[in-house]
Formats: structure tokens, C-alpha cells, sequence
């Protein structure tokens, strides 16, 4: 009897290893993720020198031992679909929770009060439909993140050609984050113009019913009706304006996570139907036009930003310029009057007598 050979799991051990296992396949990328080392190369900390280098050092390790122990695609889909989770649908989920439990305050804060609420009757639908609203909505990002699996396989496995995203062990550098992200976001403004005014409103387009009966369905939005939308019209109206630049451009992964957090937050934010945003200078004028979007019937504010319909003209109400003017306007206002009531609030000095 060999002393040292491995004992055979038990049947019991391989059931448990089978229930462990979706668990740990998405545990290990979204660890990476979420690591101090993968938070601080994204902020680039400028504290000391050398923190940053131990920081970028730690994170190059994390990285590498990532992309060597798990297949690119593995990396690729559960990263995606890691970043898709906990920067959109998580504060969807968080948004709705709150909507629900809180209504009069959360009414408080939304641009349209009570009109706005998706657990209410007041958007003209029968009471409950947000659920099916959610549910679909999480279909979308799901078949998003298929759909881009099936891209990777066609190129590597039928095509035989190099993966659409470059996935390396090799770090990309801040100057080259910045441009791809840059032009990256422009081309899918551009992107999300066309595709969003002549596929899915345009009158001869088979897509535009699908579109006008799911989304336009939805007379103030919240944050998931942001990917709520026939599958087809989905996928031509958001998934392909957001991974086109980055096929065409070919992102570093890395580089690419960083975008799809952005287009997630932007996405959380821009329909959400709050008047308080964390960055209302920019996320406000895009809640608004979006809102306007959806009230209009579809006959402008096509883009994500608005830049292309204010060069195009097709801009409902205010353009971009003059809704990051109003709102630079209103914070400055704001920060007036509370300067104001600090100095209103406090006690006059006493003098001395001689």
C-alpha cells in the first residue's frame, strides 16, 4: 500500500466541490477587482512616491498571477461582468430598495415627485410591472456580456485571429488610458447618436416599434429602465455604441474595465430620476436630457452627453452648453446662499469697553 498516494474525494466532496464552484469561478477575478492593490492603481495615488510604486508593484503581481492562472476569456467575461454588477446593478437595486421603503422622501428628491416612483401607479402602468422592468433589464446586461463572449470566441477560436481586447500581464500607461478612454467615450457618443436616431426612431426602421413599445413605454425613468429595452433594440442601441470603440481601438483590459465603470455610473446616475446627483454639473444636465428623451417621444436628445445633438441641432430644451451653464450657475448660487447663512449664524463680536 503506497502511504503516499492522494486519497479519492468522497462522493459528498465532489458534491460540494460542484456547489463551490460558480462561486470560485467568479470569486477570483472580482477579488482582483475589488483589491486594494487593483483600487489604488485605478485612483493613482499621489500621497508619497513610495506607496505608489509598492501600490502599482502589488497590483502588477495581483494582475499577472490573474491573467497566468485563469484563461483571457475567463478574466475578460467574469471582469466584465463583475464591473457591470457592482456599478450598475447593485445601485439599481439600491435606488429601487429605496424608492420603495422611502417613497415620500425619495419623491422629495426625484425630479418629478410622485410621477416618478416606480413602485407607484402614478406612471400610468398596472402596480408591480417595475419588477418585470428589472427583470428585463438584468436580461440585457446579461445578453451584453454573452454577446461579447461570442465576439472573443469568433475571434480566437473560428476567425484564429488575436482576441478582440488585449489581455497582458503587462500594465497599460496613464497617457494611454487617458487618450483610449477619451476617444473611446467621443466615438460612442457619435455611435450612440446614429445608431439611437435613425435604427431605433427612425420610421422605417423594423426596430422602432420594439423600441417605442419597451422603453418609451416608460414615462419617467429610473435606473434600470436605463438597459430596459427589447433585446434586438438593445443591442443596437446600447451594447454597440459602448463595445465598438473599444473592438476598434482594442482596449487593454484594464483600460476597458475603467470605461465600462464609467459608462455604468453614467448610465446608474443619468436615469435615475434623482435631482441630487453626486456630480450635478455634468450628471444633472444628462439626467435631464435623458428625461426629456423618454417625455418627448423620442424626437431628440439622441446622444449620452448631448455634444452631437447640440451640433446637430436636435437638442429637446436646453442644450449641453447651456445645462452645464444653468447648473454651474445654480451650484455657484448655492454656495452663495450657504456662505451667506454661515455669516447670518454668527454672534457679533463684543467690544471692549474703555
Amino acid at each position: 500500500m503506497n502511504l503516499f498516494q492522494s486519497a479519492q474525494p468522497s462522493l459528498l466532496d465532489r458534491a460540494w466541490l460542484t456547489i463551490r464552484y460558480p462561486y470560485d469561478l467568479v470569486r477570483n477575478p472580482v477579488d482582483a477587482l475589488l483589491s486594494i492593490p487593483a483600487l489604488s492603481f485605478l485612483l493613482i495615488p499621489t500621497f508619497s512616491s513610495y506607496s505608489t510604486s509598492l501600490n502599482l508593484l502589488f497590483f502588477y503581481l495581483t494582475w499577472s498571477t490573474l491573467v497566468l492562472s485563469n484563461s483571457p476569456l475567463k478574466v475578460e467575461v467574469l471582469g466584465t461582468l463583475g464591473i457591470r454588477v457592482l456599478f450598475y446593478l447593485l445601485p439599481a437595486i439600491g435606488f429601487l430598495t429605496f424608492d420603495g421603503l422611502a417613497p415620500n422622501l425619495a419623491s422629495k428628491m426625484k425630479e418629478h415627485g410622485e410621477a416618478a416612483l416606480p413602485t407607484g401607479e402614478e406612471q400610468g402602468r398596472p402596480k408591480g410591472i417595475w419588477w418585470k422592468i428589472a427583470l428585463m433589464s438584468t436580461a440585457n446586461v446579461l445578453l451584453g456580456v454573452v454577446t461579447q463572449a461570442a465576439v472573443e470566441l469568433l475571434f480566437t477560436e473560428v476567425l484564429h485571429l488575436r482576441s478582440a481586447l488585449k489581455i497582458s500581464t503587462s500594465l497599460p500607461m496613464p497617457w494611454g488610458i487617458a487618450v483610449d478612454l477619451i476617444r473611446g467615450l467621443f466615438l460612442r457618443e457619435i455611435l450612440s447618436y446614429v445608431l439611437h436616431r435613425y435604427a431605433v426612431h427612425h420610421p422605417d426602421s423594423p426596430l422602432t416599434e420594439y423600441h417605442m413599445n419597451w422603453q418609451h413605454s416608460i414615462s419617467a425613468p429610473f435606473a434600470f429602465v436605463a438597459n430596459y429595452d427589447h433585446p434586438l433594440a438593445y443591442l443596437v442601441r446600447v451594447f454597440l455604441p459602448t463595445y465598438l470603440p473599444a473592438l476598434l481601438f482594442r482596449f487593454h483590459l484594464l483600460t476597458y474595465y475603467m470605461y465600462l465603470t464609467i459608462v455604468s455610473l453614467e448610465e446608474t446616475f443619468a436615469y435615475s430620476g434623482y435631482n441630487v446627483l453626486p456630480s450635478g454639473l455634468i450628471l444633472g444636465g444628462i439626467a435631464r436630457r435623458q428625461e426629456r428623451h423618454l417625455m418627448g417621444e423620442g424626437k431628440g436628445n439622441y446622444s449620452c452627453l448631448g455634444i452631437v445633438d447640440f451640433v446637430a441641432g436636435t437638442s429637446l430644451g436646453e442644450d449641453a452648453v447651456e445645462d452645464t451653464t444653468e447648473e454651474a450657475e445654480n451650484n455657484h448660487m448655492q454656495e452663495r446662499l450657504k456662505g451667506r447663512a454661515k455669516r447670518g449664524g454668527r454672534k457679533p463680536k463684543s467690544r471692549s469697553r474703555s
